[in-house]
């Protein structure tokens, strides 16, 4: 179902843009809906022609002509963004922010006009409509509200409502995790280059192999541990390389990397 309101994106980068592509494909918005400011005269450029969508520089006259808006700045800005929009945010707006570790209470202390909020982390395969975003209400967002995200979201992927407590760890999962696929990716390419497969072709076999298996997983909703038995014959050539990653502690190292990047984002939000 096509929203009908318009949509104003503050920061016109990578997501923001892939947003604006998901929601034109999937037909929950049209362009003419879609209202995008950033910085850079190049960039709104680039969006206004791909996309036919209105391009703007002023963020508060921006948020004065749409329903919904969404924060696509990074941390760093987000305050002085907020502060900008202080007096034009109203109960009338729904504000949903893409912001790693920026909380909603940090949001709505500087938006006194009582906007309602969203905080949504998101990941770059959104890129390729293929996303994963976890999405946290506010003190005022409603259930139409959530829908209207998930509805947003979905466009670009898979969005699920988790509490708001958990949006480091969605952060540090989901948010980062795409860097930890693509290193493993890698890693299984040059296993294959080693092993006399030309480089493209490698690489091709790695990325399909990873994108196979997580389609296994969410298609069969299966546990992991079990389609992994069944790849895994006795005195095959999958339990020798199973042994091989416990032996490297591969498992207990991704762990590590999730709970590092929670932490990194608790730290950011402070």
């Amino acid at each position: 179902m096509a929203l009908d309101q318009k949509i104003a994106f503050l920061g016109g980068g990578n997501m923001a843009e892939a947003l604006i592509k998901g929601l034109l494909a999937a037909g929950v918005a049209k362009a003419d809906q879609l209202l995008v400011t950033d910085i850079s005269a190049d960039r709104l450029a680039h969006l206004q022609k791909t996309y036919g969508i209105t391009v703007a520089r002023d963020n508060k006259d921006a948020v004065s002509r749409a329903g919904i808006i969404l924060l696509c700045v990074k941390p760093q800005t987000m305050d002085h963004v907020l502060k900008e929009l202080a007096d034009v945010a109203g109960k009338d707006k729904l504000v949903i922010s893409i912001a790693a570790g920026v909380t909603i209470a940090r949001i709505e202390k500087v938006l006194t006009s009582g906007p309602r909020v969203i905080r949504v982390m998101p990941n770059t395969p959104a890129l390729v409509l293929s996303g994963a975003a976890g999405l946290a209400p506010g003190s005022t967002s409603t259930v139409t509200d959530m829908m209207t995200a998930q509805q947003i979201f979905g466009a670009v992927g898979r969005a699920v409502v988790v509490e708001e407590k958990l949006m480091d760890a969605v952060t540090g999962l989901s948010g980062s995790g795409p860097a930890y696929v693509f290193t493993i990716i890698e890693a299984l390419a040059d296993a294959g280059v080693k092993a006399g497969i030309p480089k493209d072709l490698a690489l091709e076999l790695s990325a399909q192999t990873v994108y196979g298996a997580a389609k296994m997983v969410l298609e069969t909703h299966e546990n992991p541990g079990k389609l992994r038995d069944k790849v895994t014959s006795p005195g095959g050539t999958t339990v020798e390389g199973l042994h091989m990653l416990t032996k490297g502690k591969l498992r207990e190292t991704l762990m590590d990397a999730v709970e590092a990047a929670t932490a990194r984002s608790k730290e950011l939000g402070k």
